[in-house]
This record gives structure tokens, C-alpha cells and sequence, in this order.
């Protein structure tokens, strides 16, 4: 008999006094934002409202004491919005911090689940 393909999640995120700050959906707003360069268009591409967006950010902003996004005014261009250095480097920390613990859950699991005995 077979073995079933059995895989492990995980879920990783930073909390501040016990509330979620930084985790995988927050992240993947934050790398929206950077790519498209405005609150609007992240929020579209993830399927939000900019109000949620911008609601997320402002929490994040207020929790971690840091400022994430400069909002940038119209003009004949448009506005937009764009990280900041502090964002830039949560992001980063977040990078790696996510792939060490990754890489051990999965060598743990396949471990455990895989490995005879």
C-alpha cells in the first residue's frame, strides 16, 4: 500500500501585546504596494477595498511604532504610495525569518512522517 502525499502548513506572524501585526496576508499587501506603487491598485490585485488596505497599514503603522508607507500627492502623474526604509526591512526580517523556520518544519515533518522506523 501506498503512502498518502500528507504535506504540513504553517502559518507564521509577529504579534505586538498579543495582536497580530505582520503575518502572510499583511506581507502580501505590503509587496503589493511596493509593486504597484499605490494603495489603490494593491488593494484591487488582492481583492479589498482600499479602506481595508489602508486600515491594515494604519494598524501596523500604530502597533510596530514605525512609519510603512509614504502616500505620495497627485499631480499630472497621479499619486501613489511607496515603502519606506522601515518597511523595506520588516519585509526583509519577515523573508527570513519565514524560510528558517519553513525549512524546519518541513525537515521535521518529512522526519516524522517519512522516515521509516
Amino acid at each position: 500500500m501506498s503512502k498518502p502525499n500528507i504535506e504540513v502548513r504553517s502559518k507564521i506572524w509577529v504579534e505586538v501585546l498579543r495582536r497580530p501585526v505582520l503575518g502572510p496576508g499583511r506581507y502580501e499587501l505590503l509587496r503589493a504596494l511596493d509593486e504597484q506603487g499605490s494603495i489603490s491598485k494593491a488593494a484591487r490585485l488582492l481583492r479589498t477595498t482600499y479602506r481595508k488596505a489602508w486600515g491594515q497599514i494604519k494598524f501596523m503603522e500604530e502597533q510596530l511604532g514605525l512609519p510603512l508607507v509614504v502616500k505620495l500627492t497627485g499631480g499630472t502623474g497621479g499619486g501613489g504610495a511607496r515603502l519606506t526604509a522601515e518597511a523595506r526591512d520588516l519585509l526583509t526580517k519577515y523573508d527570513l525569518l519565514i524560510a528558517g523556520i519553513q525549512e524546519q518544519i518541513n525537515e521535521r515533518f518529512r522526519g516524522i512522517f517519512y522516515e521509516d522506523r
